[in-house]
């Protein structure tokens, strides 16, 4: 019997049901008005050429009204017969991403290339897993952490743009060296949970002998994703042509599918070729929703959640509704079933691209203002707005970042707009969260010393000399030389911790000169500015890098710099 009674979600709407019921009482019962043709017509042919009032036909709206109200009171009240248990908890699926950075990735197999096609198939698993946490490592002659363990896609979609195998410090191949470095993530993030995908087209045997000897019994744990076509095809180099060897013929890059699927069988592990659909991430299971939840604060806390039914209900209240409409009405109800979309720009791209990724194709394609636009990510729109000239809408979309490299590049995009004092603010909030950031200590003392000398300019045509005694030329002042001597010997900077600043949270908080700014703090007209003075701020302006491939370039470099400091 239990089981047949509801359980209801809102029983409070029990209070309007006596007013329902007199309300119904009241239009049963009550008495027609005698109108005018009652006064007219003798009683004897009210039978006949009037309705009679009290006649079972017109109780029949009332009783379908009154069916109706049930229905919608029943409704209201949340009925369920189902109970839901929730857990709260995230994914516990801890994934390492393992990427080949090699230039054999460049191949042109899998159109564009090989890297291309590994980077949408990192991003449609990083779109599925959602707050599952995923890191990223890449390897050549060495292996680097691209990404920590985190659940923050929107880190990972801006680094995965910037890969490219230029920015590796050590020619090669060392997949084990990658192997080791993910296996260590697991071991400090995830308890040595979790599993391992390598995306590579081709193992040595030196790498698969390290590779087995790393996972020992645990060589379910390993993922394989074969990029590539055992056709193969030429390695496009980054500044064009083809890769030749030593004799000068053009290398042939190959899947080495039969060698991997081989490796995979040998050690337990699971193997799949690139496709171009999602079924090679399906078979290697990498889709699925996770078996279980990791730990929130210690404890997992299940929650019991009753299912509402209550809308089954509006079915048979539709069908009241369109009987007491006017005839040929129920024919309408179909149309009310369609609702109204939003109507959008349609183009082919929409069918296989993401909005990022169309963004991305247009950025590559030297389009940024278009970019711009198919961007969702602030960080990317903001790259893009930078690229384009929009220097002022830049900055406000750097400015929705809380990382030193959102402040820094903030910062540079406000010195390009010629808000200069607001620029000096952005870099001091990068070196709070940043202190040993090279770039911003280098472009805040450019910013202080071209301040300084427009605070002494004013002075100058302040004083009551100015009249009689010439100014000096620009190029001539003091100040200026050792502008343009900064400028000329400013130092690249072996240690980029800054790059760092994009793949982890700030840990600390933005200071409150942001918010107060001084009220000399606008930008002033290009007008005001001599045309020395603004040729050398458009060369220091040229000297800044925005380029994060550049910036994980040389964090990778410094990295390898500091494991091995005979290199």
């Amino acid at each position: 019997m239990e089981l047949l009674l509801p359980h209801w979600l809102r029983p409070a709407w029990l209070l309007l049901a006596p007013l329902l019921g007199w309300l119904l009482w009241q239009l049963w019962h009550r008495e027609r008005r005698a109108g005018r043709w009652q006064q007219i017509l003798p009683s004897a042919f009210h039978s006949l050429l009037l309705t009679r009032s009290n006649g079972r036909g017109n109780r029949l709206p009332w009783i379908a009204l009154g069916l109706a109200w049930l229905l919608a009171l029943l409704a209201l009240l949340g009925p369920s017969w189902q109970q839901l248990e929730q857990t709260v908890g995230k994914p516990a699926d801890p994934l390492v991403i393992i990427i080949d950075l090699t230039p054999q990735m460049l191949a042109g197999d899998t159109p564009p290339n090989r890297l291309e096609q590994a980077r949408r198939k990192i991003l449609d698993l990083l779109e599925a897993r959602r707050d599952a946490q995923t890191a990223v490592v890449v390897y050549a002659g060495s292996a680097h952490v691209l990404v920590p363990l985190s659940d923050d896609t929107a880190t990972t979609h801006n680094l995965l743009d910037a890969l490219k195998p230029s920015i590796m410090p050590e020619p090669g191949q060392r997949a084990d060296l990658a192997v080791a470095k993910a296996l260590d993530l697991l071991h400090q993030g995830a308890r040595d949970q979790g599993r391992l995908l390598l995306i590579t087209g081709a193992l040595s045997e030196t790498e698969r002998s390290a590779i087995a000897r790393q996972l020992g019994r645990q060589g379910e744990r390993l993922l394989m994703l074969g990029m590539g076509t055992s056709q193969g095809a030429p390695i496009v180099q980054e500044g064009g042509g083809y890769r030749l060897d030593d004799q000068g013929a053009i290398i042939l890059s190959r899947l080495d599918d039969a060698g991997l699927r081989r490796f995979a069988d040998q050690i337990g592990a699971r193997y799949a070729p690139w496709r171009l659909d999602e079924g090679d991430l399906r078979t290697l299971d990498l889709l699925d929703a996770p078996q279980h939840l990791r730990e929130e604060d210690g404890e997992f806390v299940r929650l019991a959640h009753w299912l509402d039914q209550g809308h089954w209900l509006l079915l048979p209240l539709l069908l009241l509704a369109a009987c007491a409409g006017r005839r040929g009405w129920l024919f309408c109800l179909p149309l009310l079933m369609v609702l109204p979309q939003p109507g959008y720009a349609w183009s082919f791209d929409d069918l296989w691209l993401r909005a990022d990724q169309q963004g991305q194709r247009l950025l590559d394609a030297q389009r940024p203002a278009e970019a711009a636009q198919r961007f969702s990510d602030p960080l990317r729109q903001g790259h893009a707005l930078y690229q384009a000239g929009d220097y002022p809408a830049a900055a406000q979309r750097f400015a929705q970042g809380d990382s030193a490299a959102d402040h820094y590049n903030r910062g540079n995009a406000l010195a390009q707009a010629g808000d200069l004092q607001a620029a000096l603010e952005a870099y001091d909030q990068a070196l709070v969260l940043q202190p040993e950031l090279p770039q911003a200590l280098h472009n805040r003392t450019l910013i202080e010393n071209l301040l300084r000398e427009r605070e002494e300019e004013q002075q100058h045509d302040d004083s009551p000399s100015s009249s009689s005694t010439p100014e000096p030329s620009a190029a001539g002042s003091p100040g200026q030389e050792g502008q343009e001597r900064d400028a000329d010997n400013s130092p690249e900077g072996e240690s980029l911790e800054t790059d760092d600043a994009s793949t982890a949270p700030a840990s600390g908080t933005a200071s409150e000169s942001d918010s107060e700014q001084p009220a000399h703090a606008t930008a002033q007209p290009a007008d005001a500015l001599g045309d020395e003075r603004r040729q050398a701020l458009e060369q220091w302006l040229r000297q800044i890098p925005d380029d994060p491939a550049e910036l994980l370039r040389r964090k990778f470099r410094y990295e390898q710099h500091t494991r091995n400091p005979q290199r």
